[in-house]
């Protein structure tokens, strides 16, 4: 190599090693904070996200309560065909768990995924309770609450409470007593039979969890239902309290066709959670749907739910 073409070489080599070292200077670019959705079941639900809102960008995680993992739950005798005497003795893998259990399940997954970004916590039905009592632990870390046709407990103590008032009666929830299997205080839980083919008990649950499905839809929703549930969540009390539950942004979703909550207690309990804070009261949607949405339905909630990211 003659001489110029040595130096030449050289200066392209310290040229190059001083954009390295400058590199190295420069401060790492930081990753953009992106919108985690923890999603909380209601009564015999199994973790469960939205596909679709991570399609659009965001992070989603089901929580998996406590004695809800479906591995804990089928049993042989569950399926088809059904040894429903040998079923109703099983004991259960929910016996003696509490909303604090709930609770606490709920609150681990708040706080690990807090650390990448906003977290909007959604709870369905019964899982209402459980994000209102989150809410007093962690109000900090959540960014905004989200009750879908859900429990939000003020001035009534509990769930149970809500259901047993005034606007509660029209509930089709005594209807599904009869697909209960053994005694539940025997086993520790509320046990009902969701695979069952018994015309009466499908007509009454398509009527107050899915009227306007088609039968394919409903028996799909069923299916993903674990048999049993917990005797002591729905009687536990769920109020927040004012200056840690109630100074988080909330969101209700109104399902107007829900004959399971039906809409004068949704609305009964928006009413009072209002009262209860009238410097952070409820952004208000509605959604003509059943108890469970069916397919497109729930489109409408996760454009509701995305829009709700920051």
């Amino acid at each position: 190599m003659n001489e110029p073409t040595r130096r030449t070489a050289l200066q392209f080599a310290a040229a190059g090693a001083g954009a390295v070292a400058a590199s190295a200077l420069q401060k790492p670019e930081r990753k953009k904070k992106v919108t985690t959705y923890v999603f909380v079941s209601g009564s015999n639900g199994a973790a469960a996200a939205d596909s679709e809102l991570t399609l659009r960008g965001h992070r989603t995680v089901g929580v998996t309560l406590p004695g809800h993992g479906p591995e804990e739950q089928f049993r042989l005798a569950y399926q088809a065909p059904q040894d429903l005497a040998k079923l109703a003795t099983l004991p259960s893998p929910v016996a003696g768990v509490t909303l604090d259990d709930h609770v606490e399940a709920t609150v681990n997954v708040v706080r690990r995924v807090s650390e990448h970004g906003p977290v909007i916590l959604v709870g369905g039905s019964l899982g209402g309770a459980t994000i209102t009592k989150v809410a007093d632990v962690v109000p900090e870390l959540i960014d905004r609450l989200v009750y879908a046709s859900a429990f939000c407990c003020t001035k009534l103590r509990s769930p149970n409470d809500y259901v047993g008032s005034p606007e509660g009666q029209s509930s089709l929830t005594p209807e599904l007593l009869s697909g209960i299997v053994g005694d539940p205080t025997a086993i520790g839980a509320v046990r009902i039979n969701w695979r069952t083919n018994d015309k009466k008990f499908l007509k009454a649950a398509k009527a107050a969890f899915m009227a306007e499905a088609s039968e394919g839809e409903f028996l799909a929703l069923l299916n993903t239902l674990l048999p049993d549930e917990s005797m002591q969540v729905g009687s536990a009390d769920a109020r927040g309290r004012k200056d840690r539950w109630g100074r988080v942004p909330r969101v209700y979703i109104r399902h107007t066709k829900d004959r399971t909550i039906p809409l004068a207690l949704q609305d009964r309990m928006i009413r009072e959670a209002d009262e209860a804070t009238p410097g952070n009261k409820f952004t208000i949607f509605s959604v003509e749907a059943s108890h469970a949405p069916t397919a497109k339905a729930y489109a409408q909630i996760t454009e509701i739910l995305h829009r709700l990211a920051k």
